[in-house]
């Protein structure tokens, strides 16, 4: 591979300072572009390196959110041909997090040091407005500029078209949409002129919908497998089964992420407050500053509601993302507090060991 600039990658001042301030110049500079099992490929100026951690930042990593991630900046140091250890992590600008599916209290690290993130829906059966308000919600917790992209319109007619873009501009005012066809180029060329040099882009959507072809056809070249849709099921095969970063031709980066079937946030409330920024700005016309925007006596939010000048959907979306918040609260609240007590547990064993020692 020929050699690169780090700008190229995304690399900017504040990374640099870090780098001078902690006295990192005699490791390499590397982003990690894949992650399988503890194991990453780093790409460097000088090319790639086939990476694992230095033993002391595997050991004192408190949770999996301390690991590298694909999108994070590190510092390395290369040995034999192609090999390199791993010694520190550069801090993240972004890290797009979702809550982990069948833990209770956890997060999953989708990637990190984001700049935007593609929400990416067909208009098939995937077609869905509360999918999209759950992926809005992640992307502002984590400080990302959401887009929507509605891919393979040379499925439907233009008026389908008409009718779904309609749907997007009056429920998401505030988010740009785009419209494209991997299939007969239509839109593509307006989605390269949105990619800017450095910056990076994180694919999110559900399988099938069309990232791994959009990024084949960004890129000029077959990077990322594909395959065909069921139509018996209408529903996408599980193509990408790992998230890798590519750096495009033009300088920008893409970010393929495997099809997410649960979209659960996690400490969510300034992505809530962003995704239903009309809900938050009646709120504060409410008589209570409490209100649950339910049956309080002059709440604005239901007034809104009942005169038609607030989505019914939206709202009892945003009801339900609000459960969901609190739920993951109260169970991230009840794990440590038996964390807490497990502690004290310890200490008391180990202190009533000392008191009975000869």
């Amino acid at each position: 591979m020929k050699e690169i600039q780090l700008q190229d990658l995304g690399y900017n001042q504040s990374l640099e300072d870090h780098r001078t301030t902690n006295e990192l110049h005699g490791f390499s500079v590397g982003r990690v572009t894949l992650e399988h099992r503890e194991r990453y490929v780093v790409l460097t100026a000088e090319g790639e390196l086939e990476a694992e951690l230095l033993g002391n930042l595997r050991y004192t990593a408190q949770s999996r959110t301390d690991f590298p991630a694909v999108g994070d900046w590190v510092a390395v140091s290369p040995y034999d041909t192609g090999k390199g250890l791993i010694h520190a992590i550069y801090p993240r600008f972004s890290r797009l997090e979702r809550r982990a599916v069948g833990k209770a209290g956890e997060k999953q690290l989708i990637a990190t040091n984001i700049d935007h993130g593609w929400i990416v829906q067909s208009p098939n059966r995937d077609f869905n407005l509360n999918r999209i308000e759950r992926y809005l919600t992640i992307c502002y917790d984590a400080g990302i500029i959401p887009a929507i992209l509605l891919s393979k319109i040379d499925l439907v007619d233009q008026w389908e078209l008409q009718e779904l873009t309609n749907q997007l501009n009056h429920r998401f005012r505030q988010v740009p949409v785009f419209t494209f066809s991997n299939t007969n180029g239509a839109g593509l060329d307006t989605l390269r002129r949105a990619i800017e040099p450095g910056k990076t882009i994180c694919l999110l959507g559900s399988s099938g919908v069309g990232k791994s072809s959009l990024i084949n056809r960004l890129s000029g070249g077959p990077l990322m497998d594909t395959a065909a849709i069921s139509h018996r099921i209408d529903r996408g095969k599980h193509v990408t089964t790992h998230r890798e970063l590519i750096l495009l031709k033009s300088g920008g980066l893409l970010i393929d992420n495997p099809g997410m079937r649960e979209v659960g946030i996690a400490d969510g409330s300034i992505g809530l407050e962003v995704t239903f920024e009309r809900i938050h700005e009646l709120a504060q016309n409410c008589r209570y500053t409490d209100c649950t925007h339910v049956n309080e006596k002059d709440c604005a939010v239901v007034a809104a509601l009942q005169a038609g000048e607030l989505d019914q959907d939206a709202y009892d979306h945003y009801r339900k993302l609000e459960k969901e918040e609190a739920h993951y609260n109260a169970t991230i609240h009840e794990r440590r507090a038996k964390e807490k007590r497990f502690g004290k547990m310890i200490k008391g064993v180990i202190a009533q060991k000392k008191k009975y020692k000869y």
